[in-house]
């Protein structure tokens, strides 16, 4: 397994290896000496909430800025799930499936889990199934649907489906709840036609991830519930949560949205993952899944899937069957022009190489 200690080259393991986008670390440097009120109180983060609001179309919405993505789905989920018996369903792929070391059942919930394809996304007709299957006392109650946005293998759901996905939620009394941390770059897909205004009418709670798009930590947690975000301050200092110097997330996002760099960061991080697809196509090799965000997905031998991995820190999504490797690659805020070059030149290299090595074997 990659140990992030062996790579000379810039890493394209995640969107989080830099610490934060200049002008975040900027408006941050500007505390340095400014006297707030603790714990999320204070005027940067009011005035961040504000800005989610009216970009969300949600003037009633309860905002929270948390330290990171796993604390938030856990006081998200634990919000929406007021009693032990009651559980979450999510994609088999979900991050707090398979990434959160089962803090969701720690926090004593059960995640039900339903496989689905390289999309990554959950539909109302995989859904119904599971759901209609738990149906005494003897099982636990399912009341949430857990889906991200993008998806943790890059892709994103539709205006269609995310419509499809609510009402079917709200028809089965079920709430909708969407993990953001790379909602940025989701929302500046070119495929994209679901708007901040769309994820405010159609779930009952959402965040805005800052760790993956360019702020040193913190997600915005966006409850459109009123019932749901009763008490979440409680949820938040109970759960250990609670960030004394809570201003610090507040004006980080309060400069990452008011100028809209924050979509301008995403924006940049698509904008370099497609010209690496670019050069990946150029050079004969197949993508895993289809490529909408600033992560990829490339089907690769294992030998020259580890070399990826080994060169760049790439994370190995898959192992396959057939003998081929799905690596990750993942751009961010940070990304160089020189590292994108690198990458895409190491593509074609190896290209060139597999064509050489097939006319000398004949």
């Amino acid at each position: 397994m990659y140990s992030g200690t062996n790579v000379d080259k810039y890493s394209f393991r995640n969107d989080y290896s830099e610490s934060a986008h200049p002008k975040i670390i900027e408006a941050v440097l500007k505390l340095a000496y400014e006297t707030n009120t603790p714990y999320g109180m204070d005027k940067h983060s009011e005035a961040a909430a504000n800005i989610i609001r009216e970009l969300c179309g949600k003037p009633e919405a309860e905002i929270a800025f948390t330290g990171g993505g796993t604390a938030t789905n856990v006081l998200a989920i634990s919000a929406f799930l007021r009693n032990s018996y009651e559980a979450v369903i999510c994609a088999e792929t979900g991050h707090i499936n398979v990434h959160e070391t089962g803090s969701i059942e720690y926090a004593g919930r059960k995640t039900i889990t339903i496989p689905v394809g390289v999309d990554g996304k959950l539909t109302p007709e995989l859904i119904d199934p599971v759901y209609r299957a738990f149906e005494s006392e003897h099982m636990v109650v399912p009341k949430l649907v857990y889906i991200s946005q993008s998806t943790e293998l890059g892709t994103i759901y539709s205006k269609a489906e995310l419509t499809a996905l609510s009402e079917y939620c709200h028809k089965n009394g079920l709430k909708l709840f969407v993990d953001g941390a790379r909602l940025g770059s989701a929302l500046m897909a070119e495929t994209n036609d679901v708007t901040l205004k769309d994820l405010g009418a159609l779930c009952d709670g959402f965040y805005l991830g800052g760790t993956k798009n360019g702020l040193l930590f913190g997600e915005a947690l966006v409850f459109t519930d009123p019932e749901i975000a009763d008490h979440i301050r409680w949820f938040i200092k109970q759960k250990g949560f609670m960030i004394a110097k809570g201003f610090i997330v507040g004006a980080m996002f309060e400069e990452a949205l008011k100028t809209g760099l924050y979509f301008d960061i995403a924006k940049y991080e698509n904008e370099s993952a497609a010209r690496i697809v670019e050069a990946i196509k150029q050079a004969g090799f197949k993508l895993y899944t289809e490529f909408q965000t600033n992560q990829i997905f490339v089907l690769l031998p294992a030998e020259l899937g580890q070399e990826l991995s080994d060169t760049y820190g790439c994370f190995i999504q898959d192992r396959l069957p057939d003998g081929n490797w799905a690596v990750r690659i993942v751009t961010s805020c940070g990304t160089t022009e020189d590292a994108i070059a690198d990458i895409s030149a190491w593509f074609i290299k190896k290209a060139c190489a597999g064509i050489v090595k097939s006319y000398i074997g004949k």
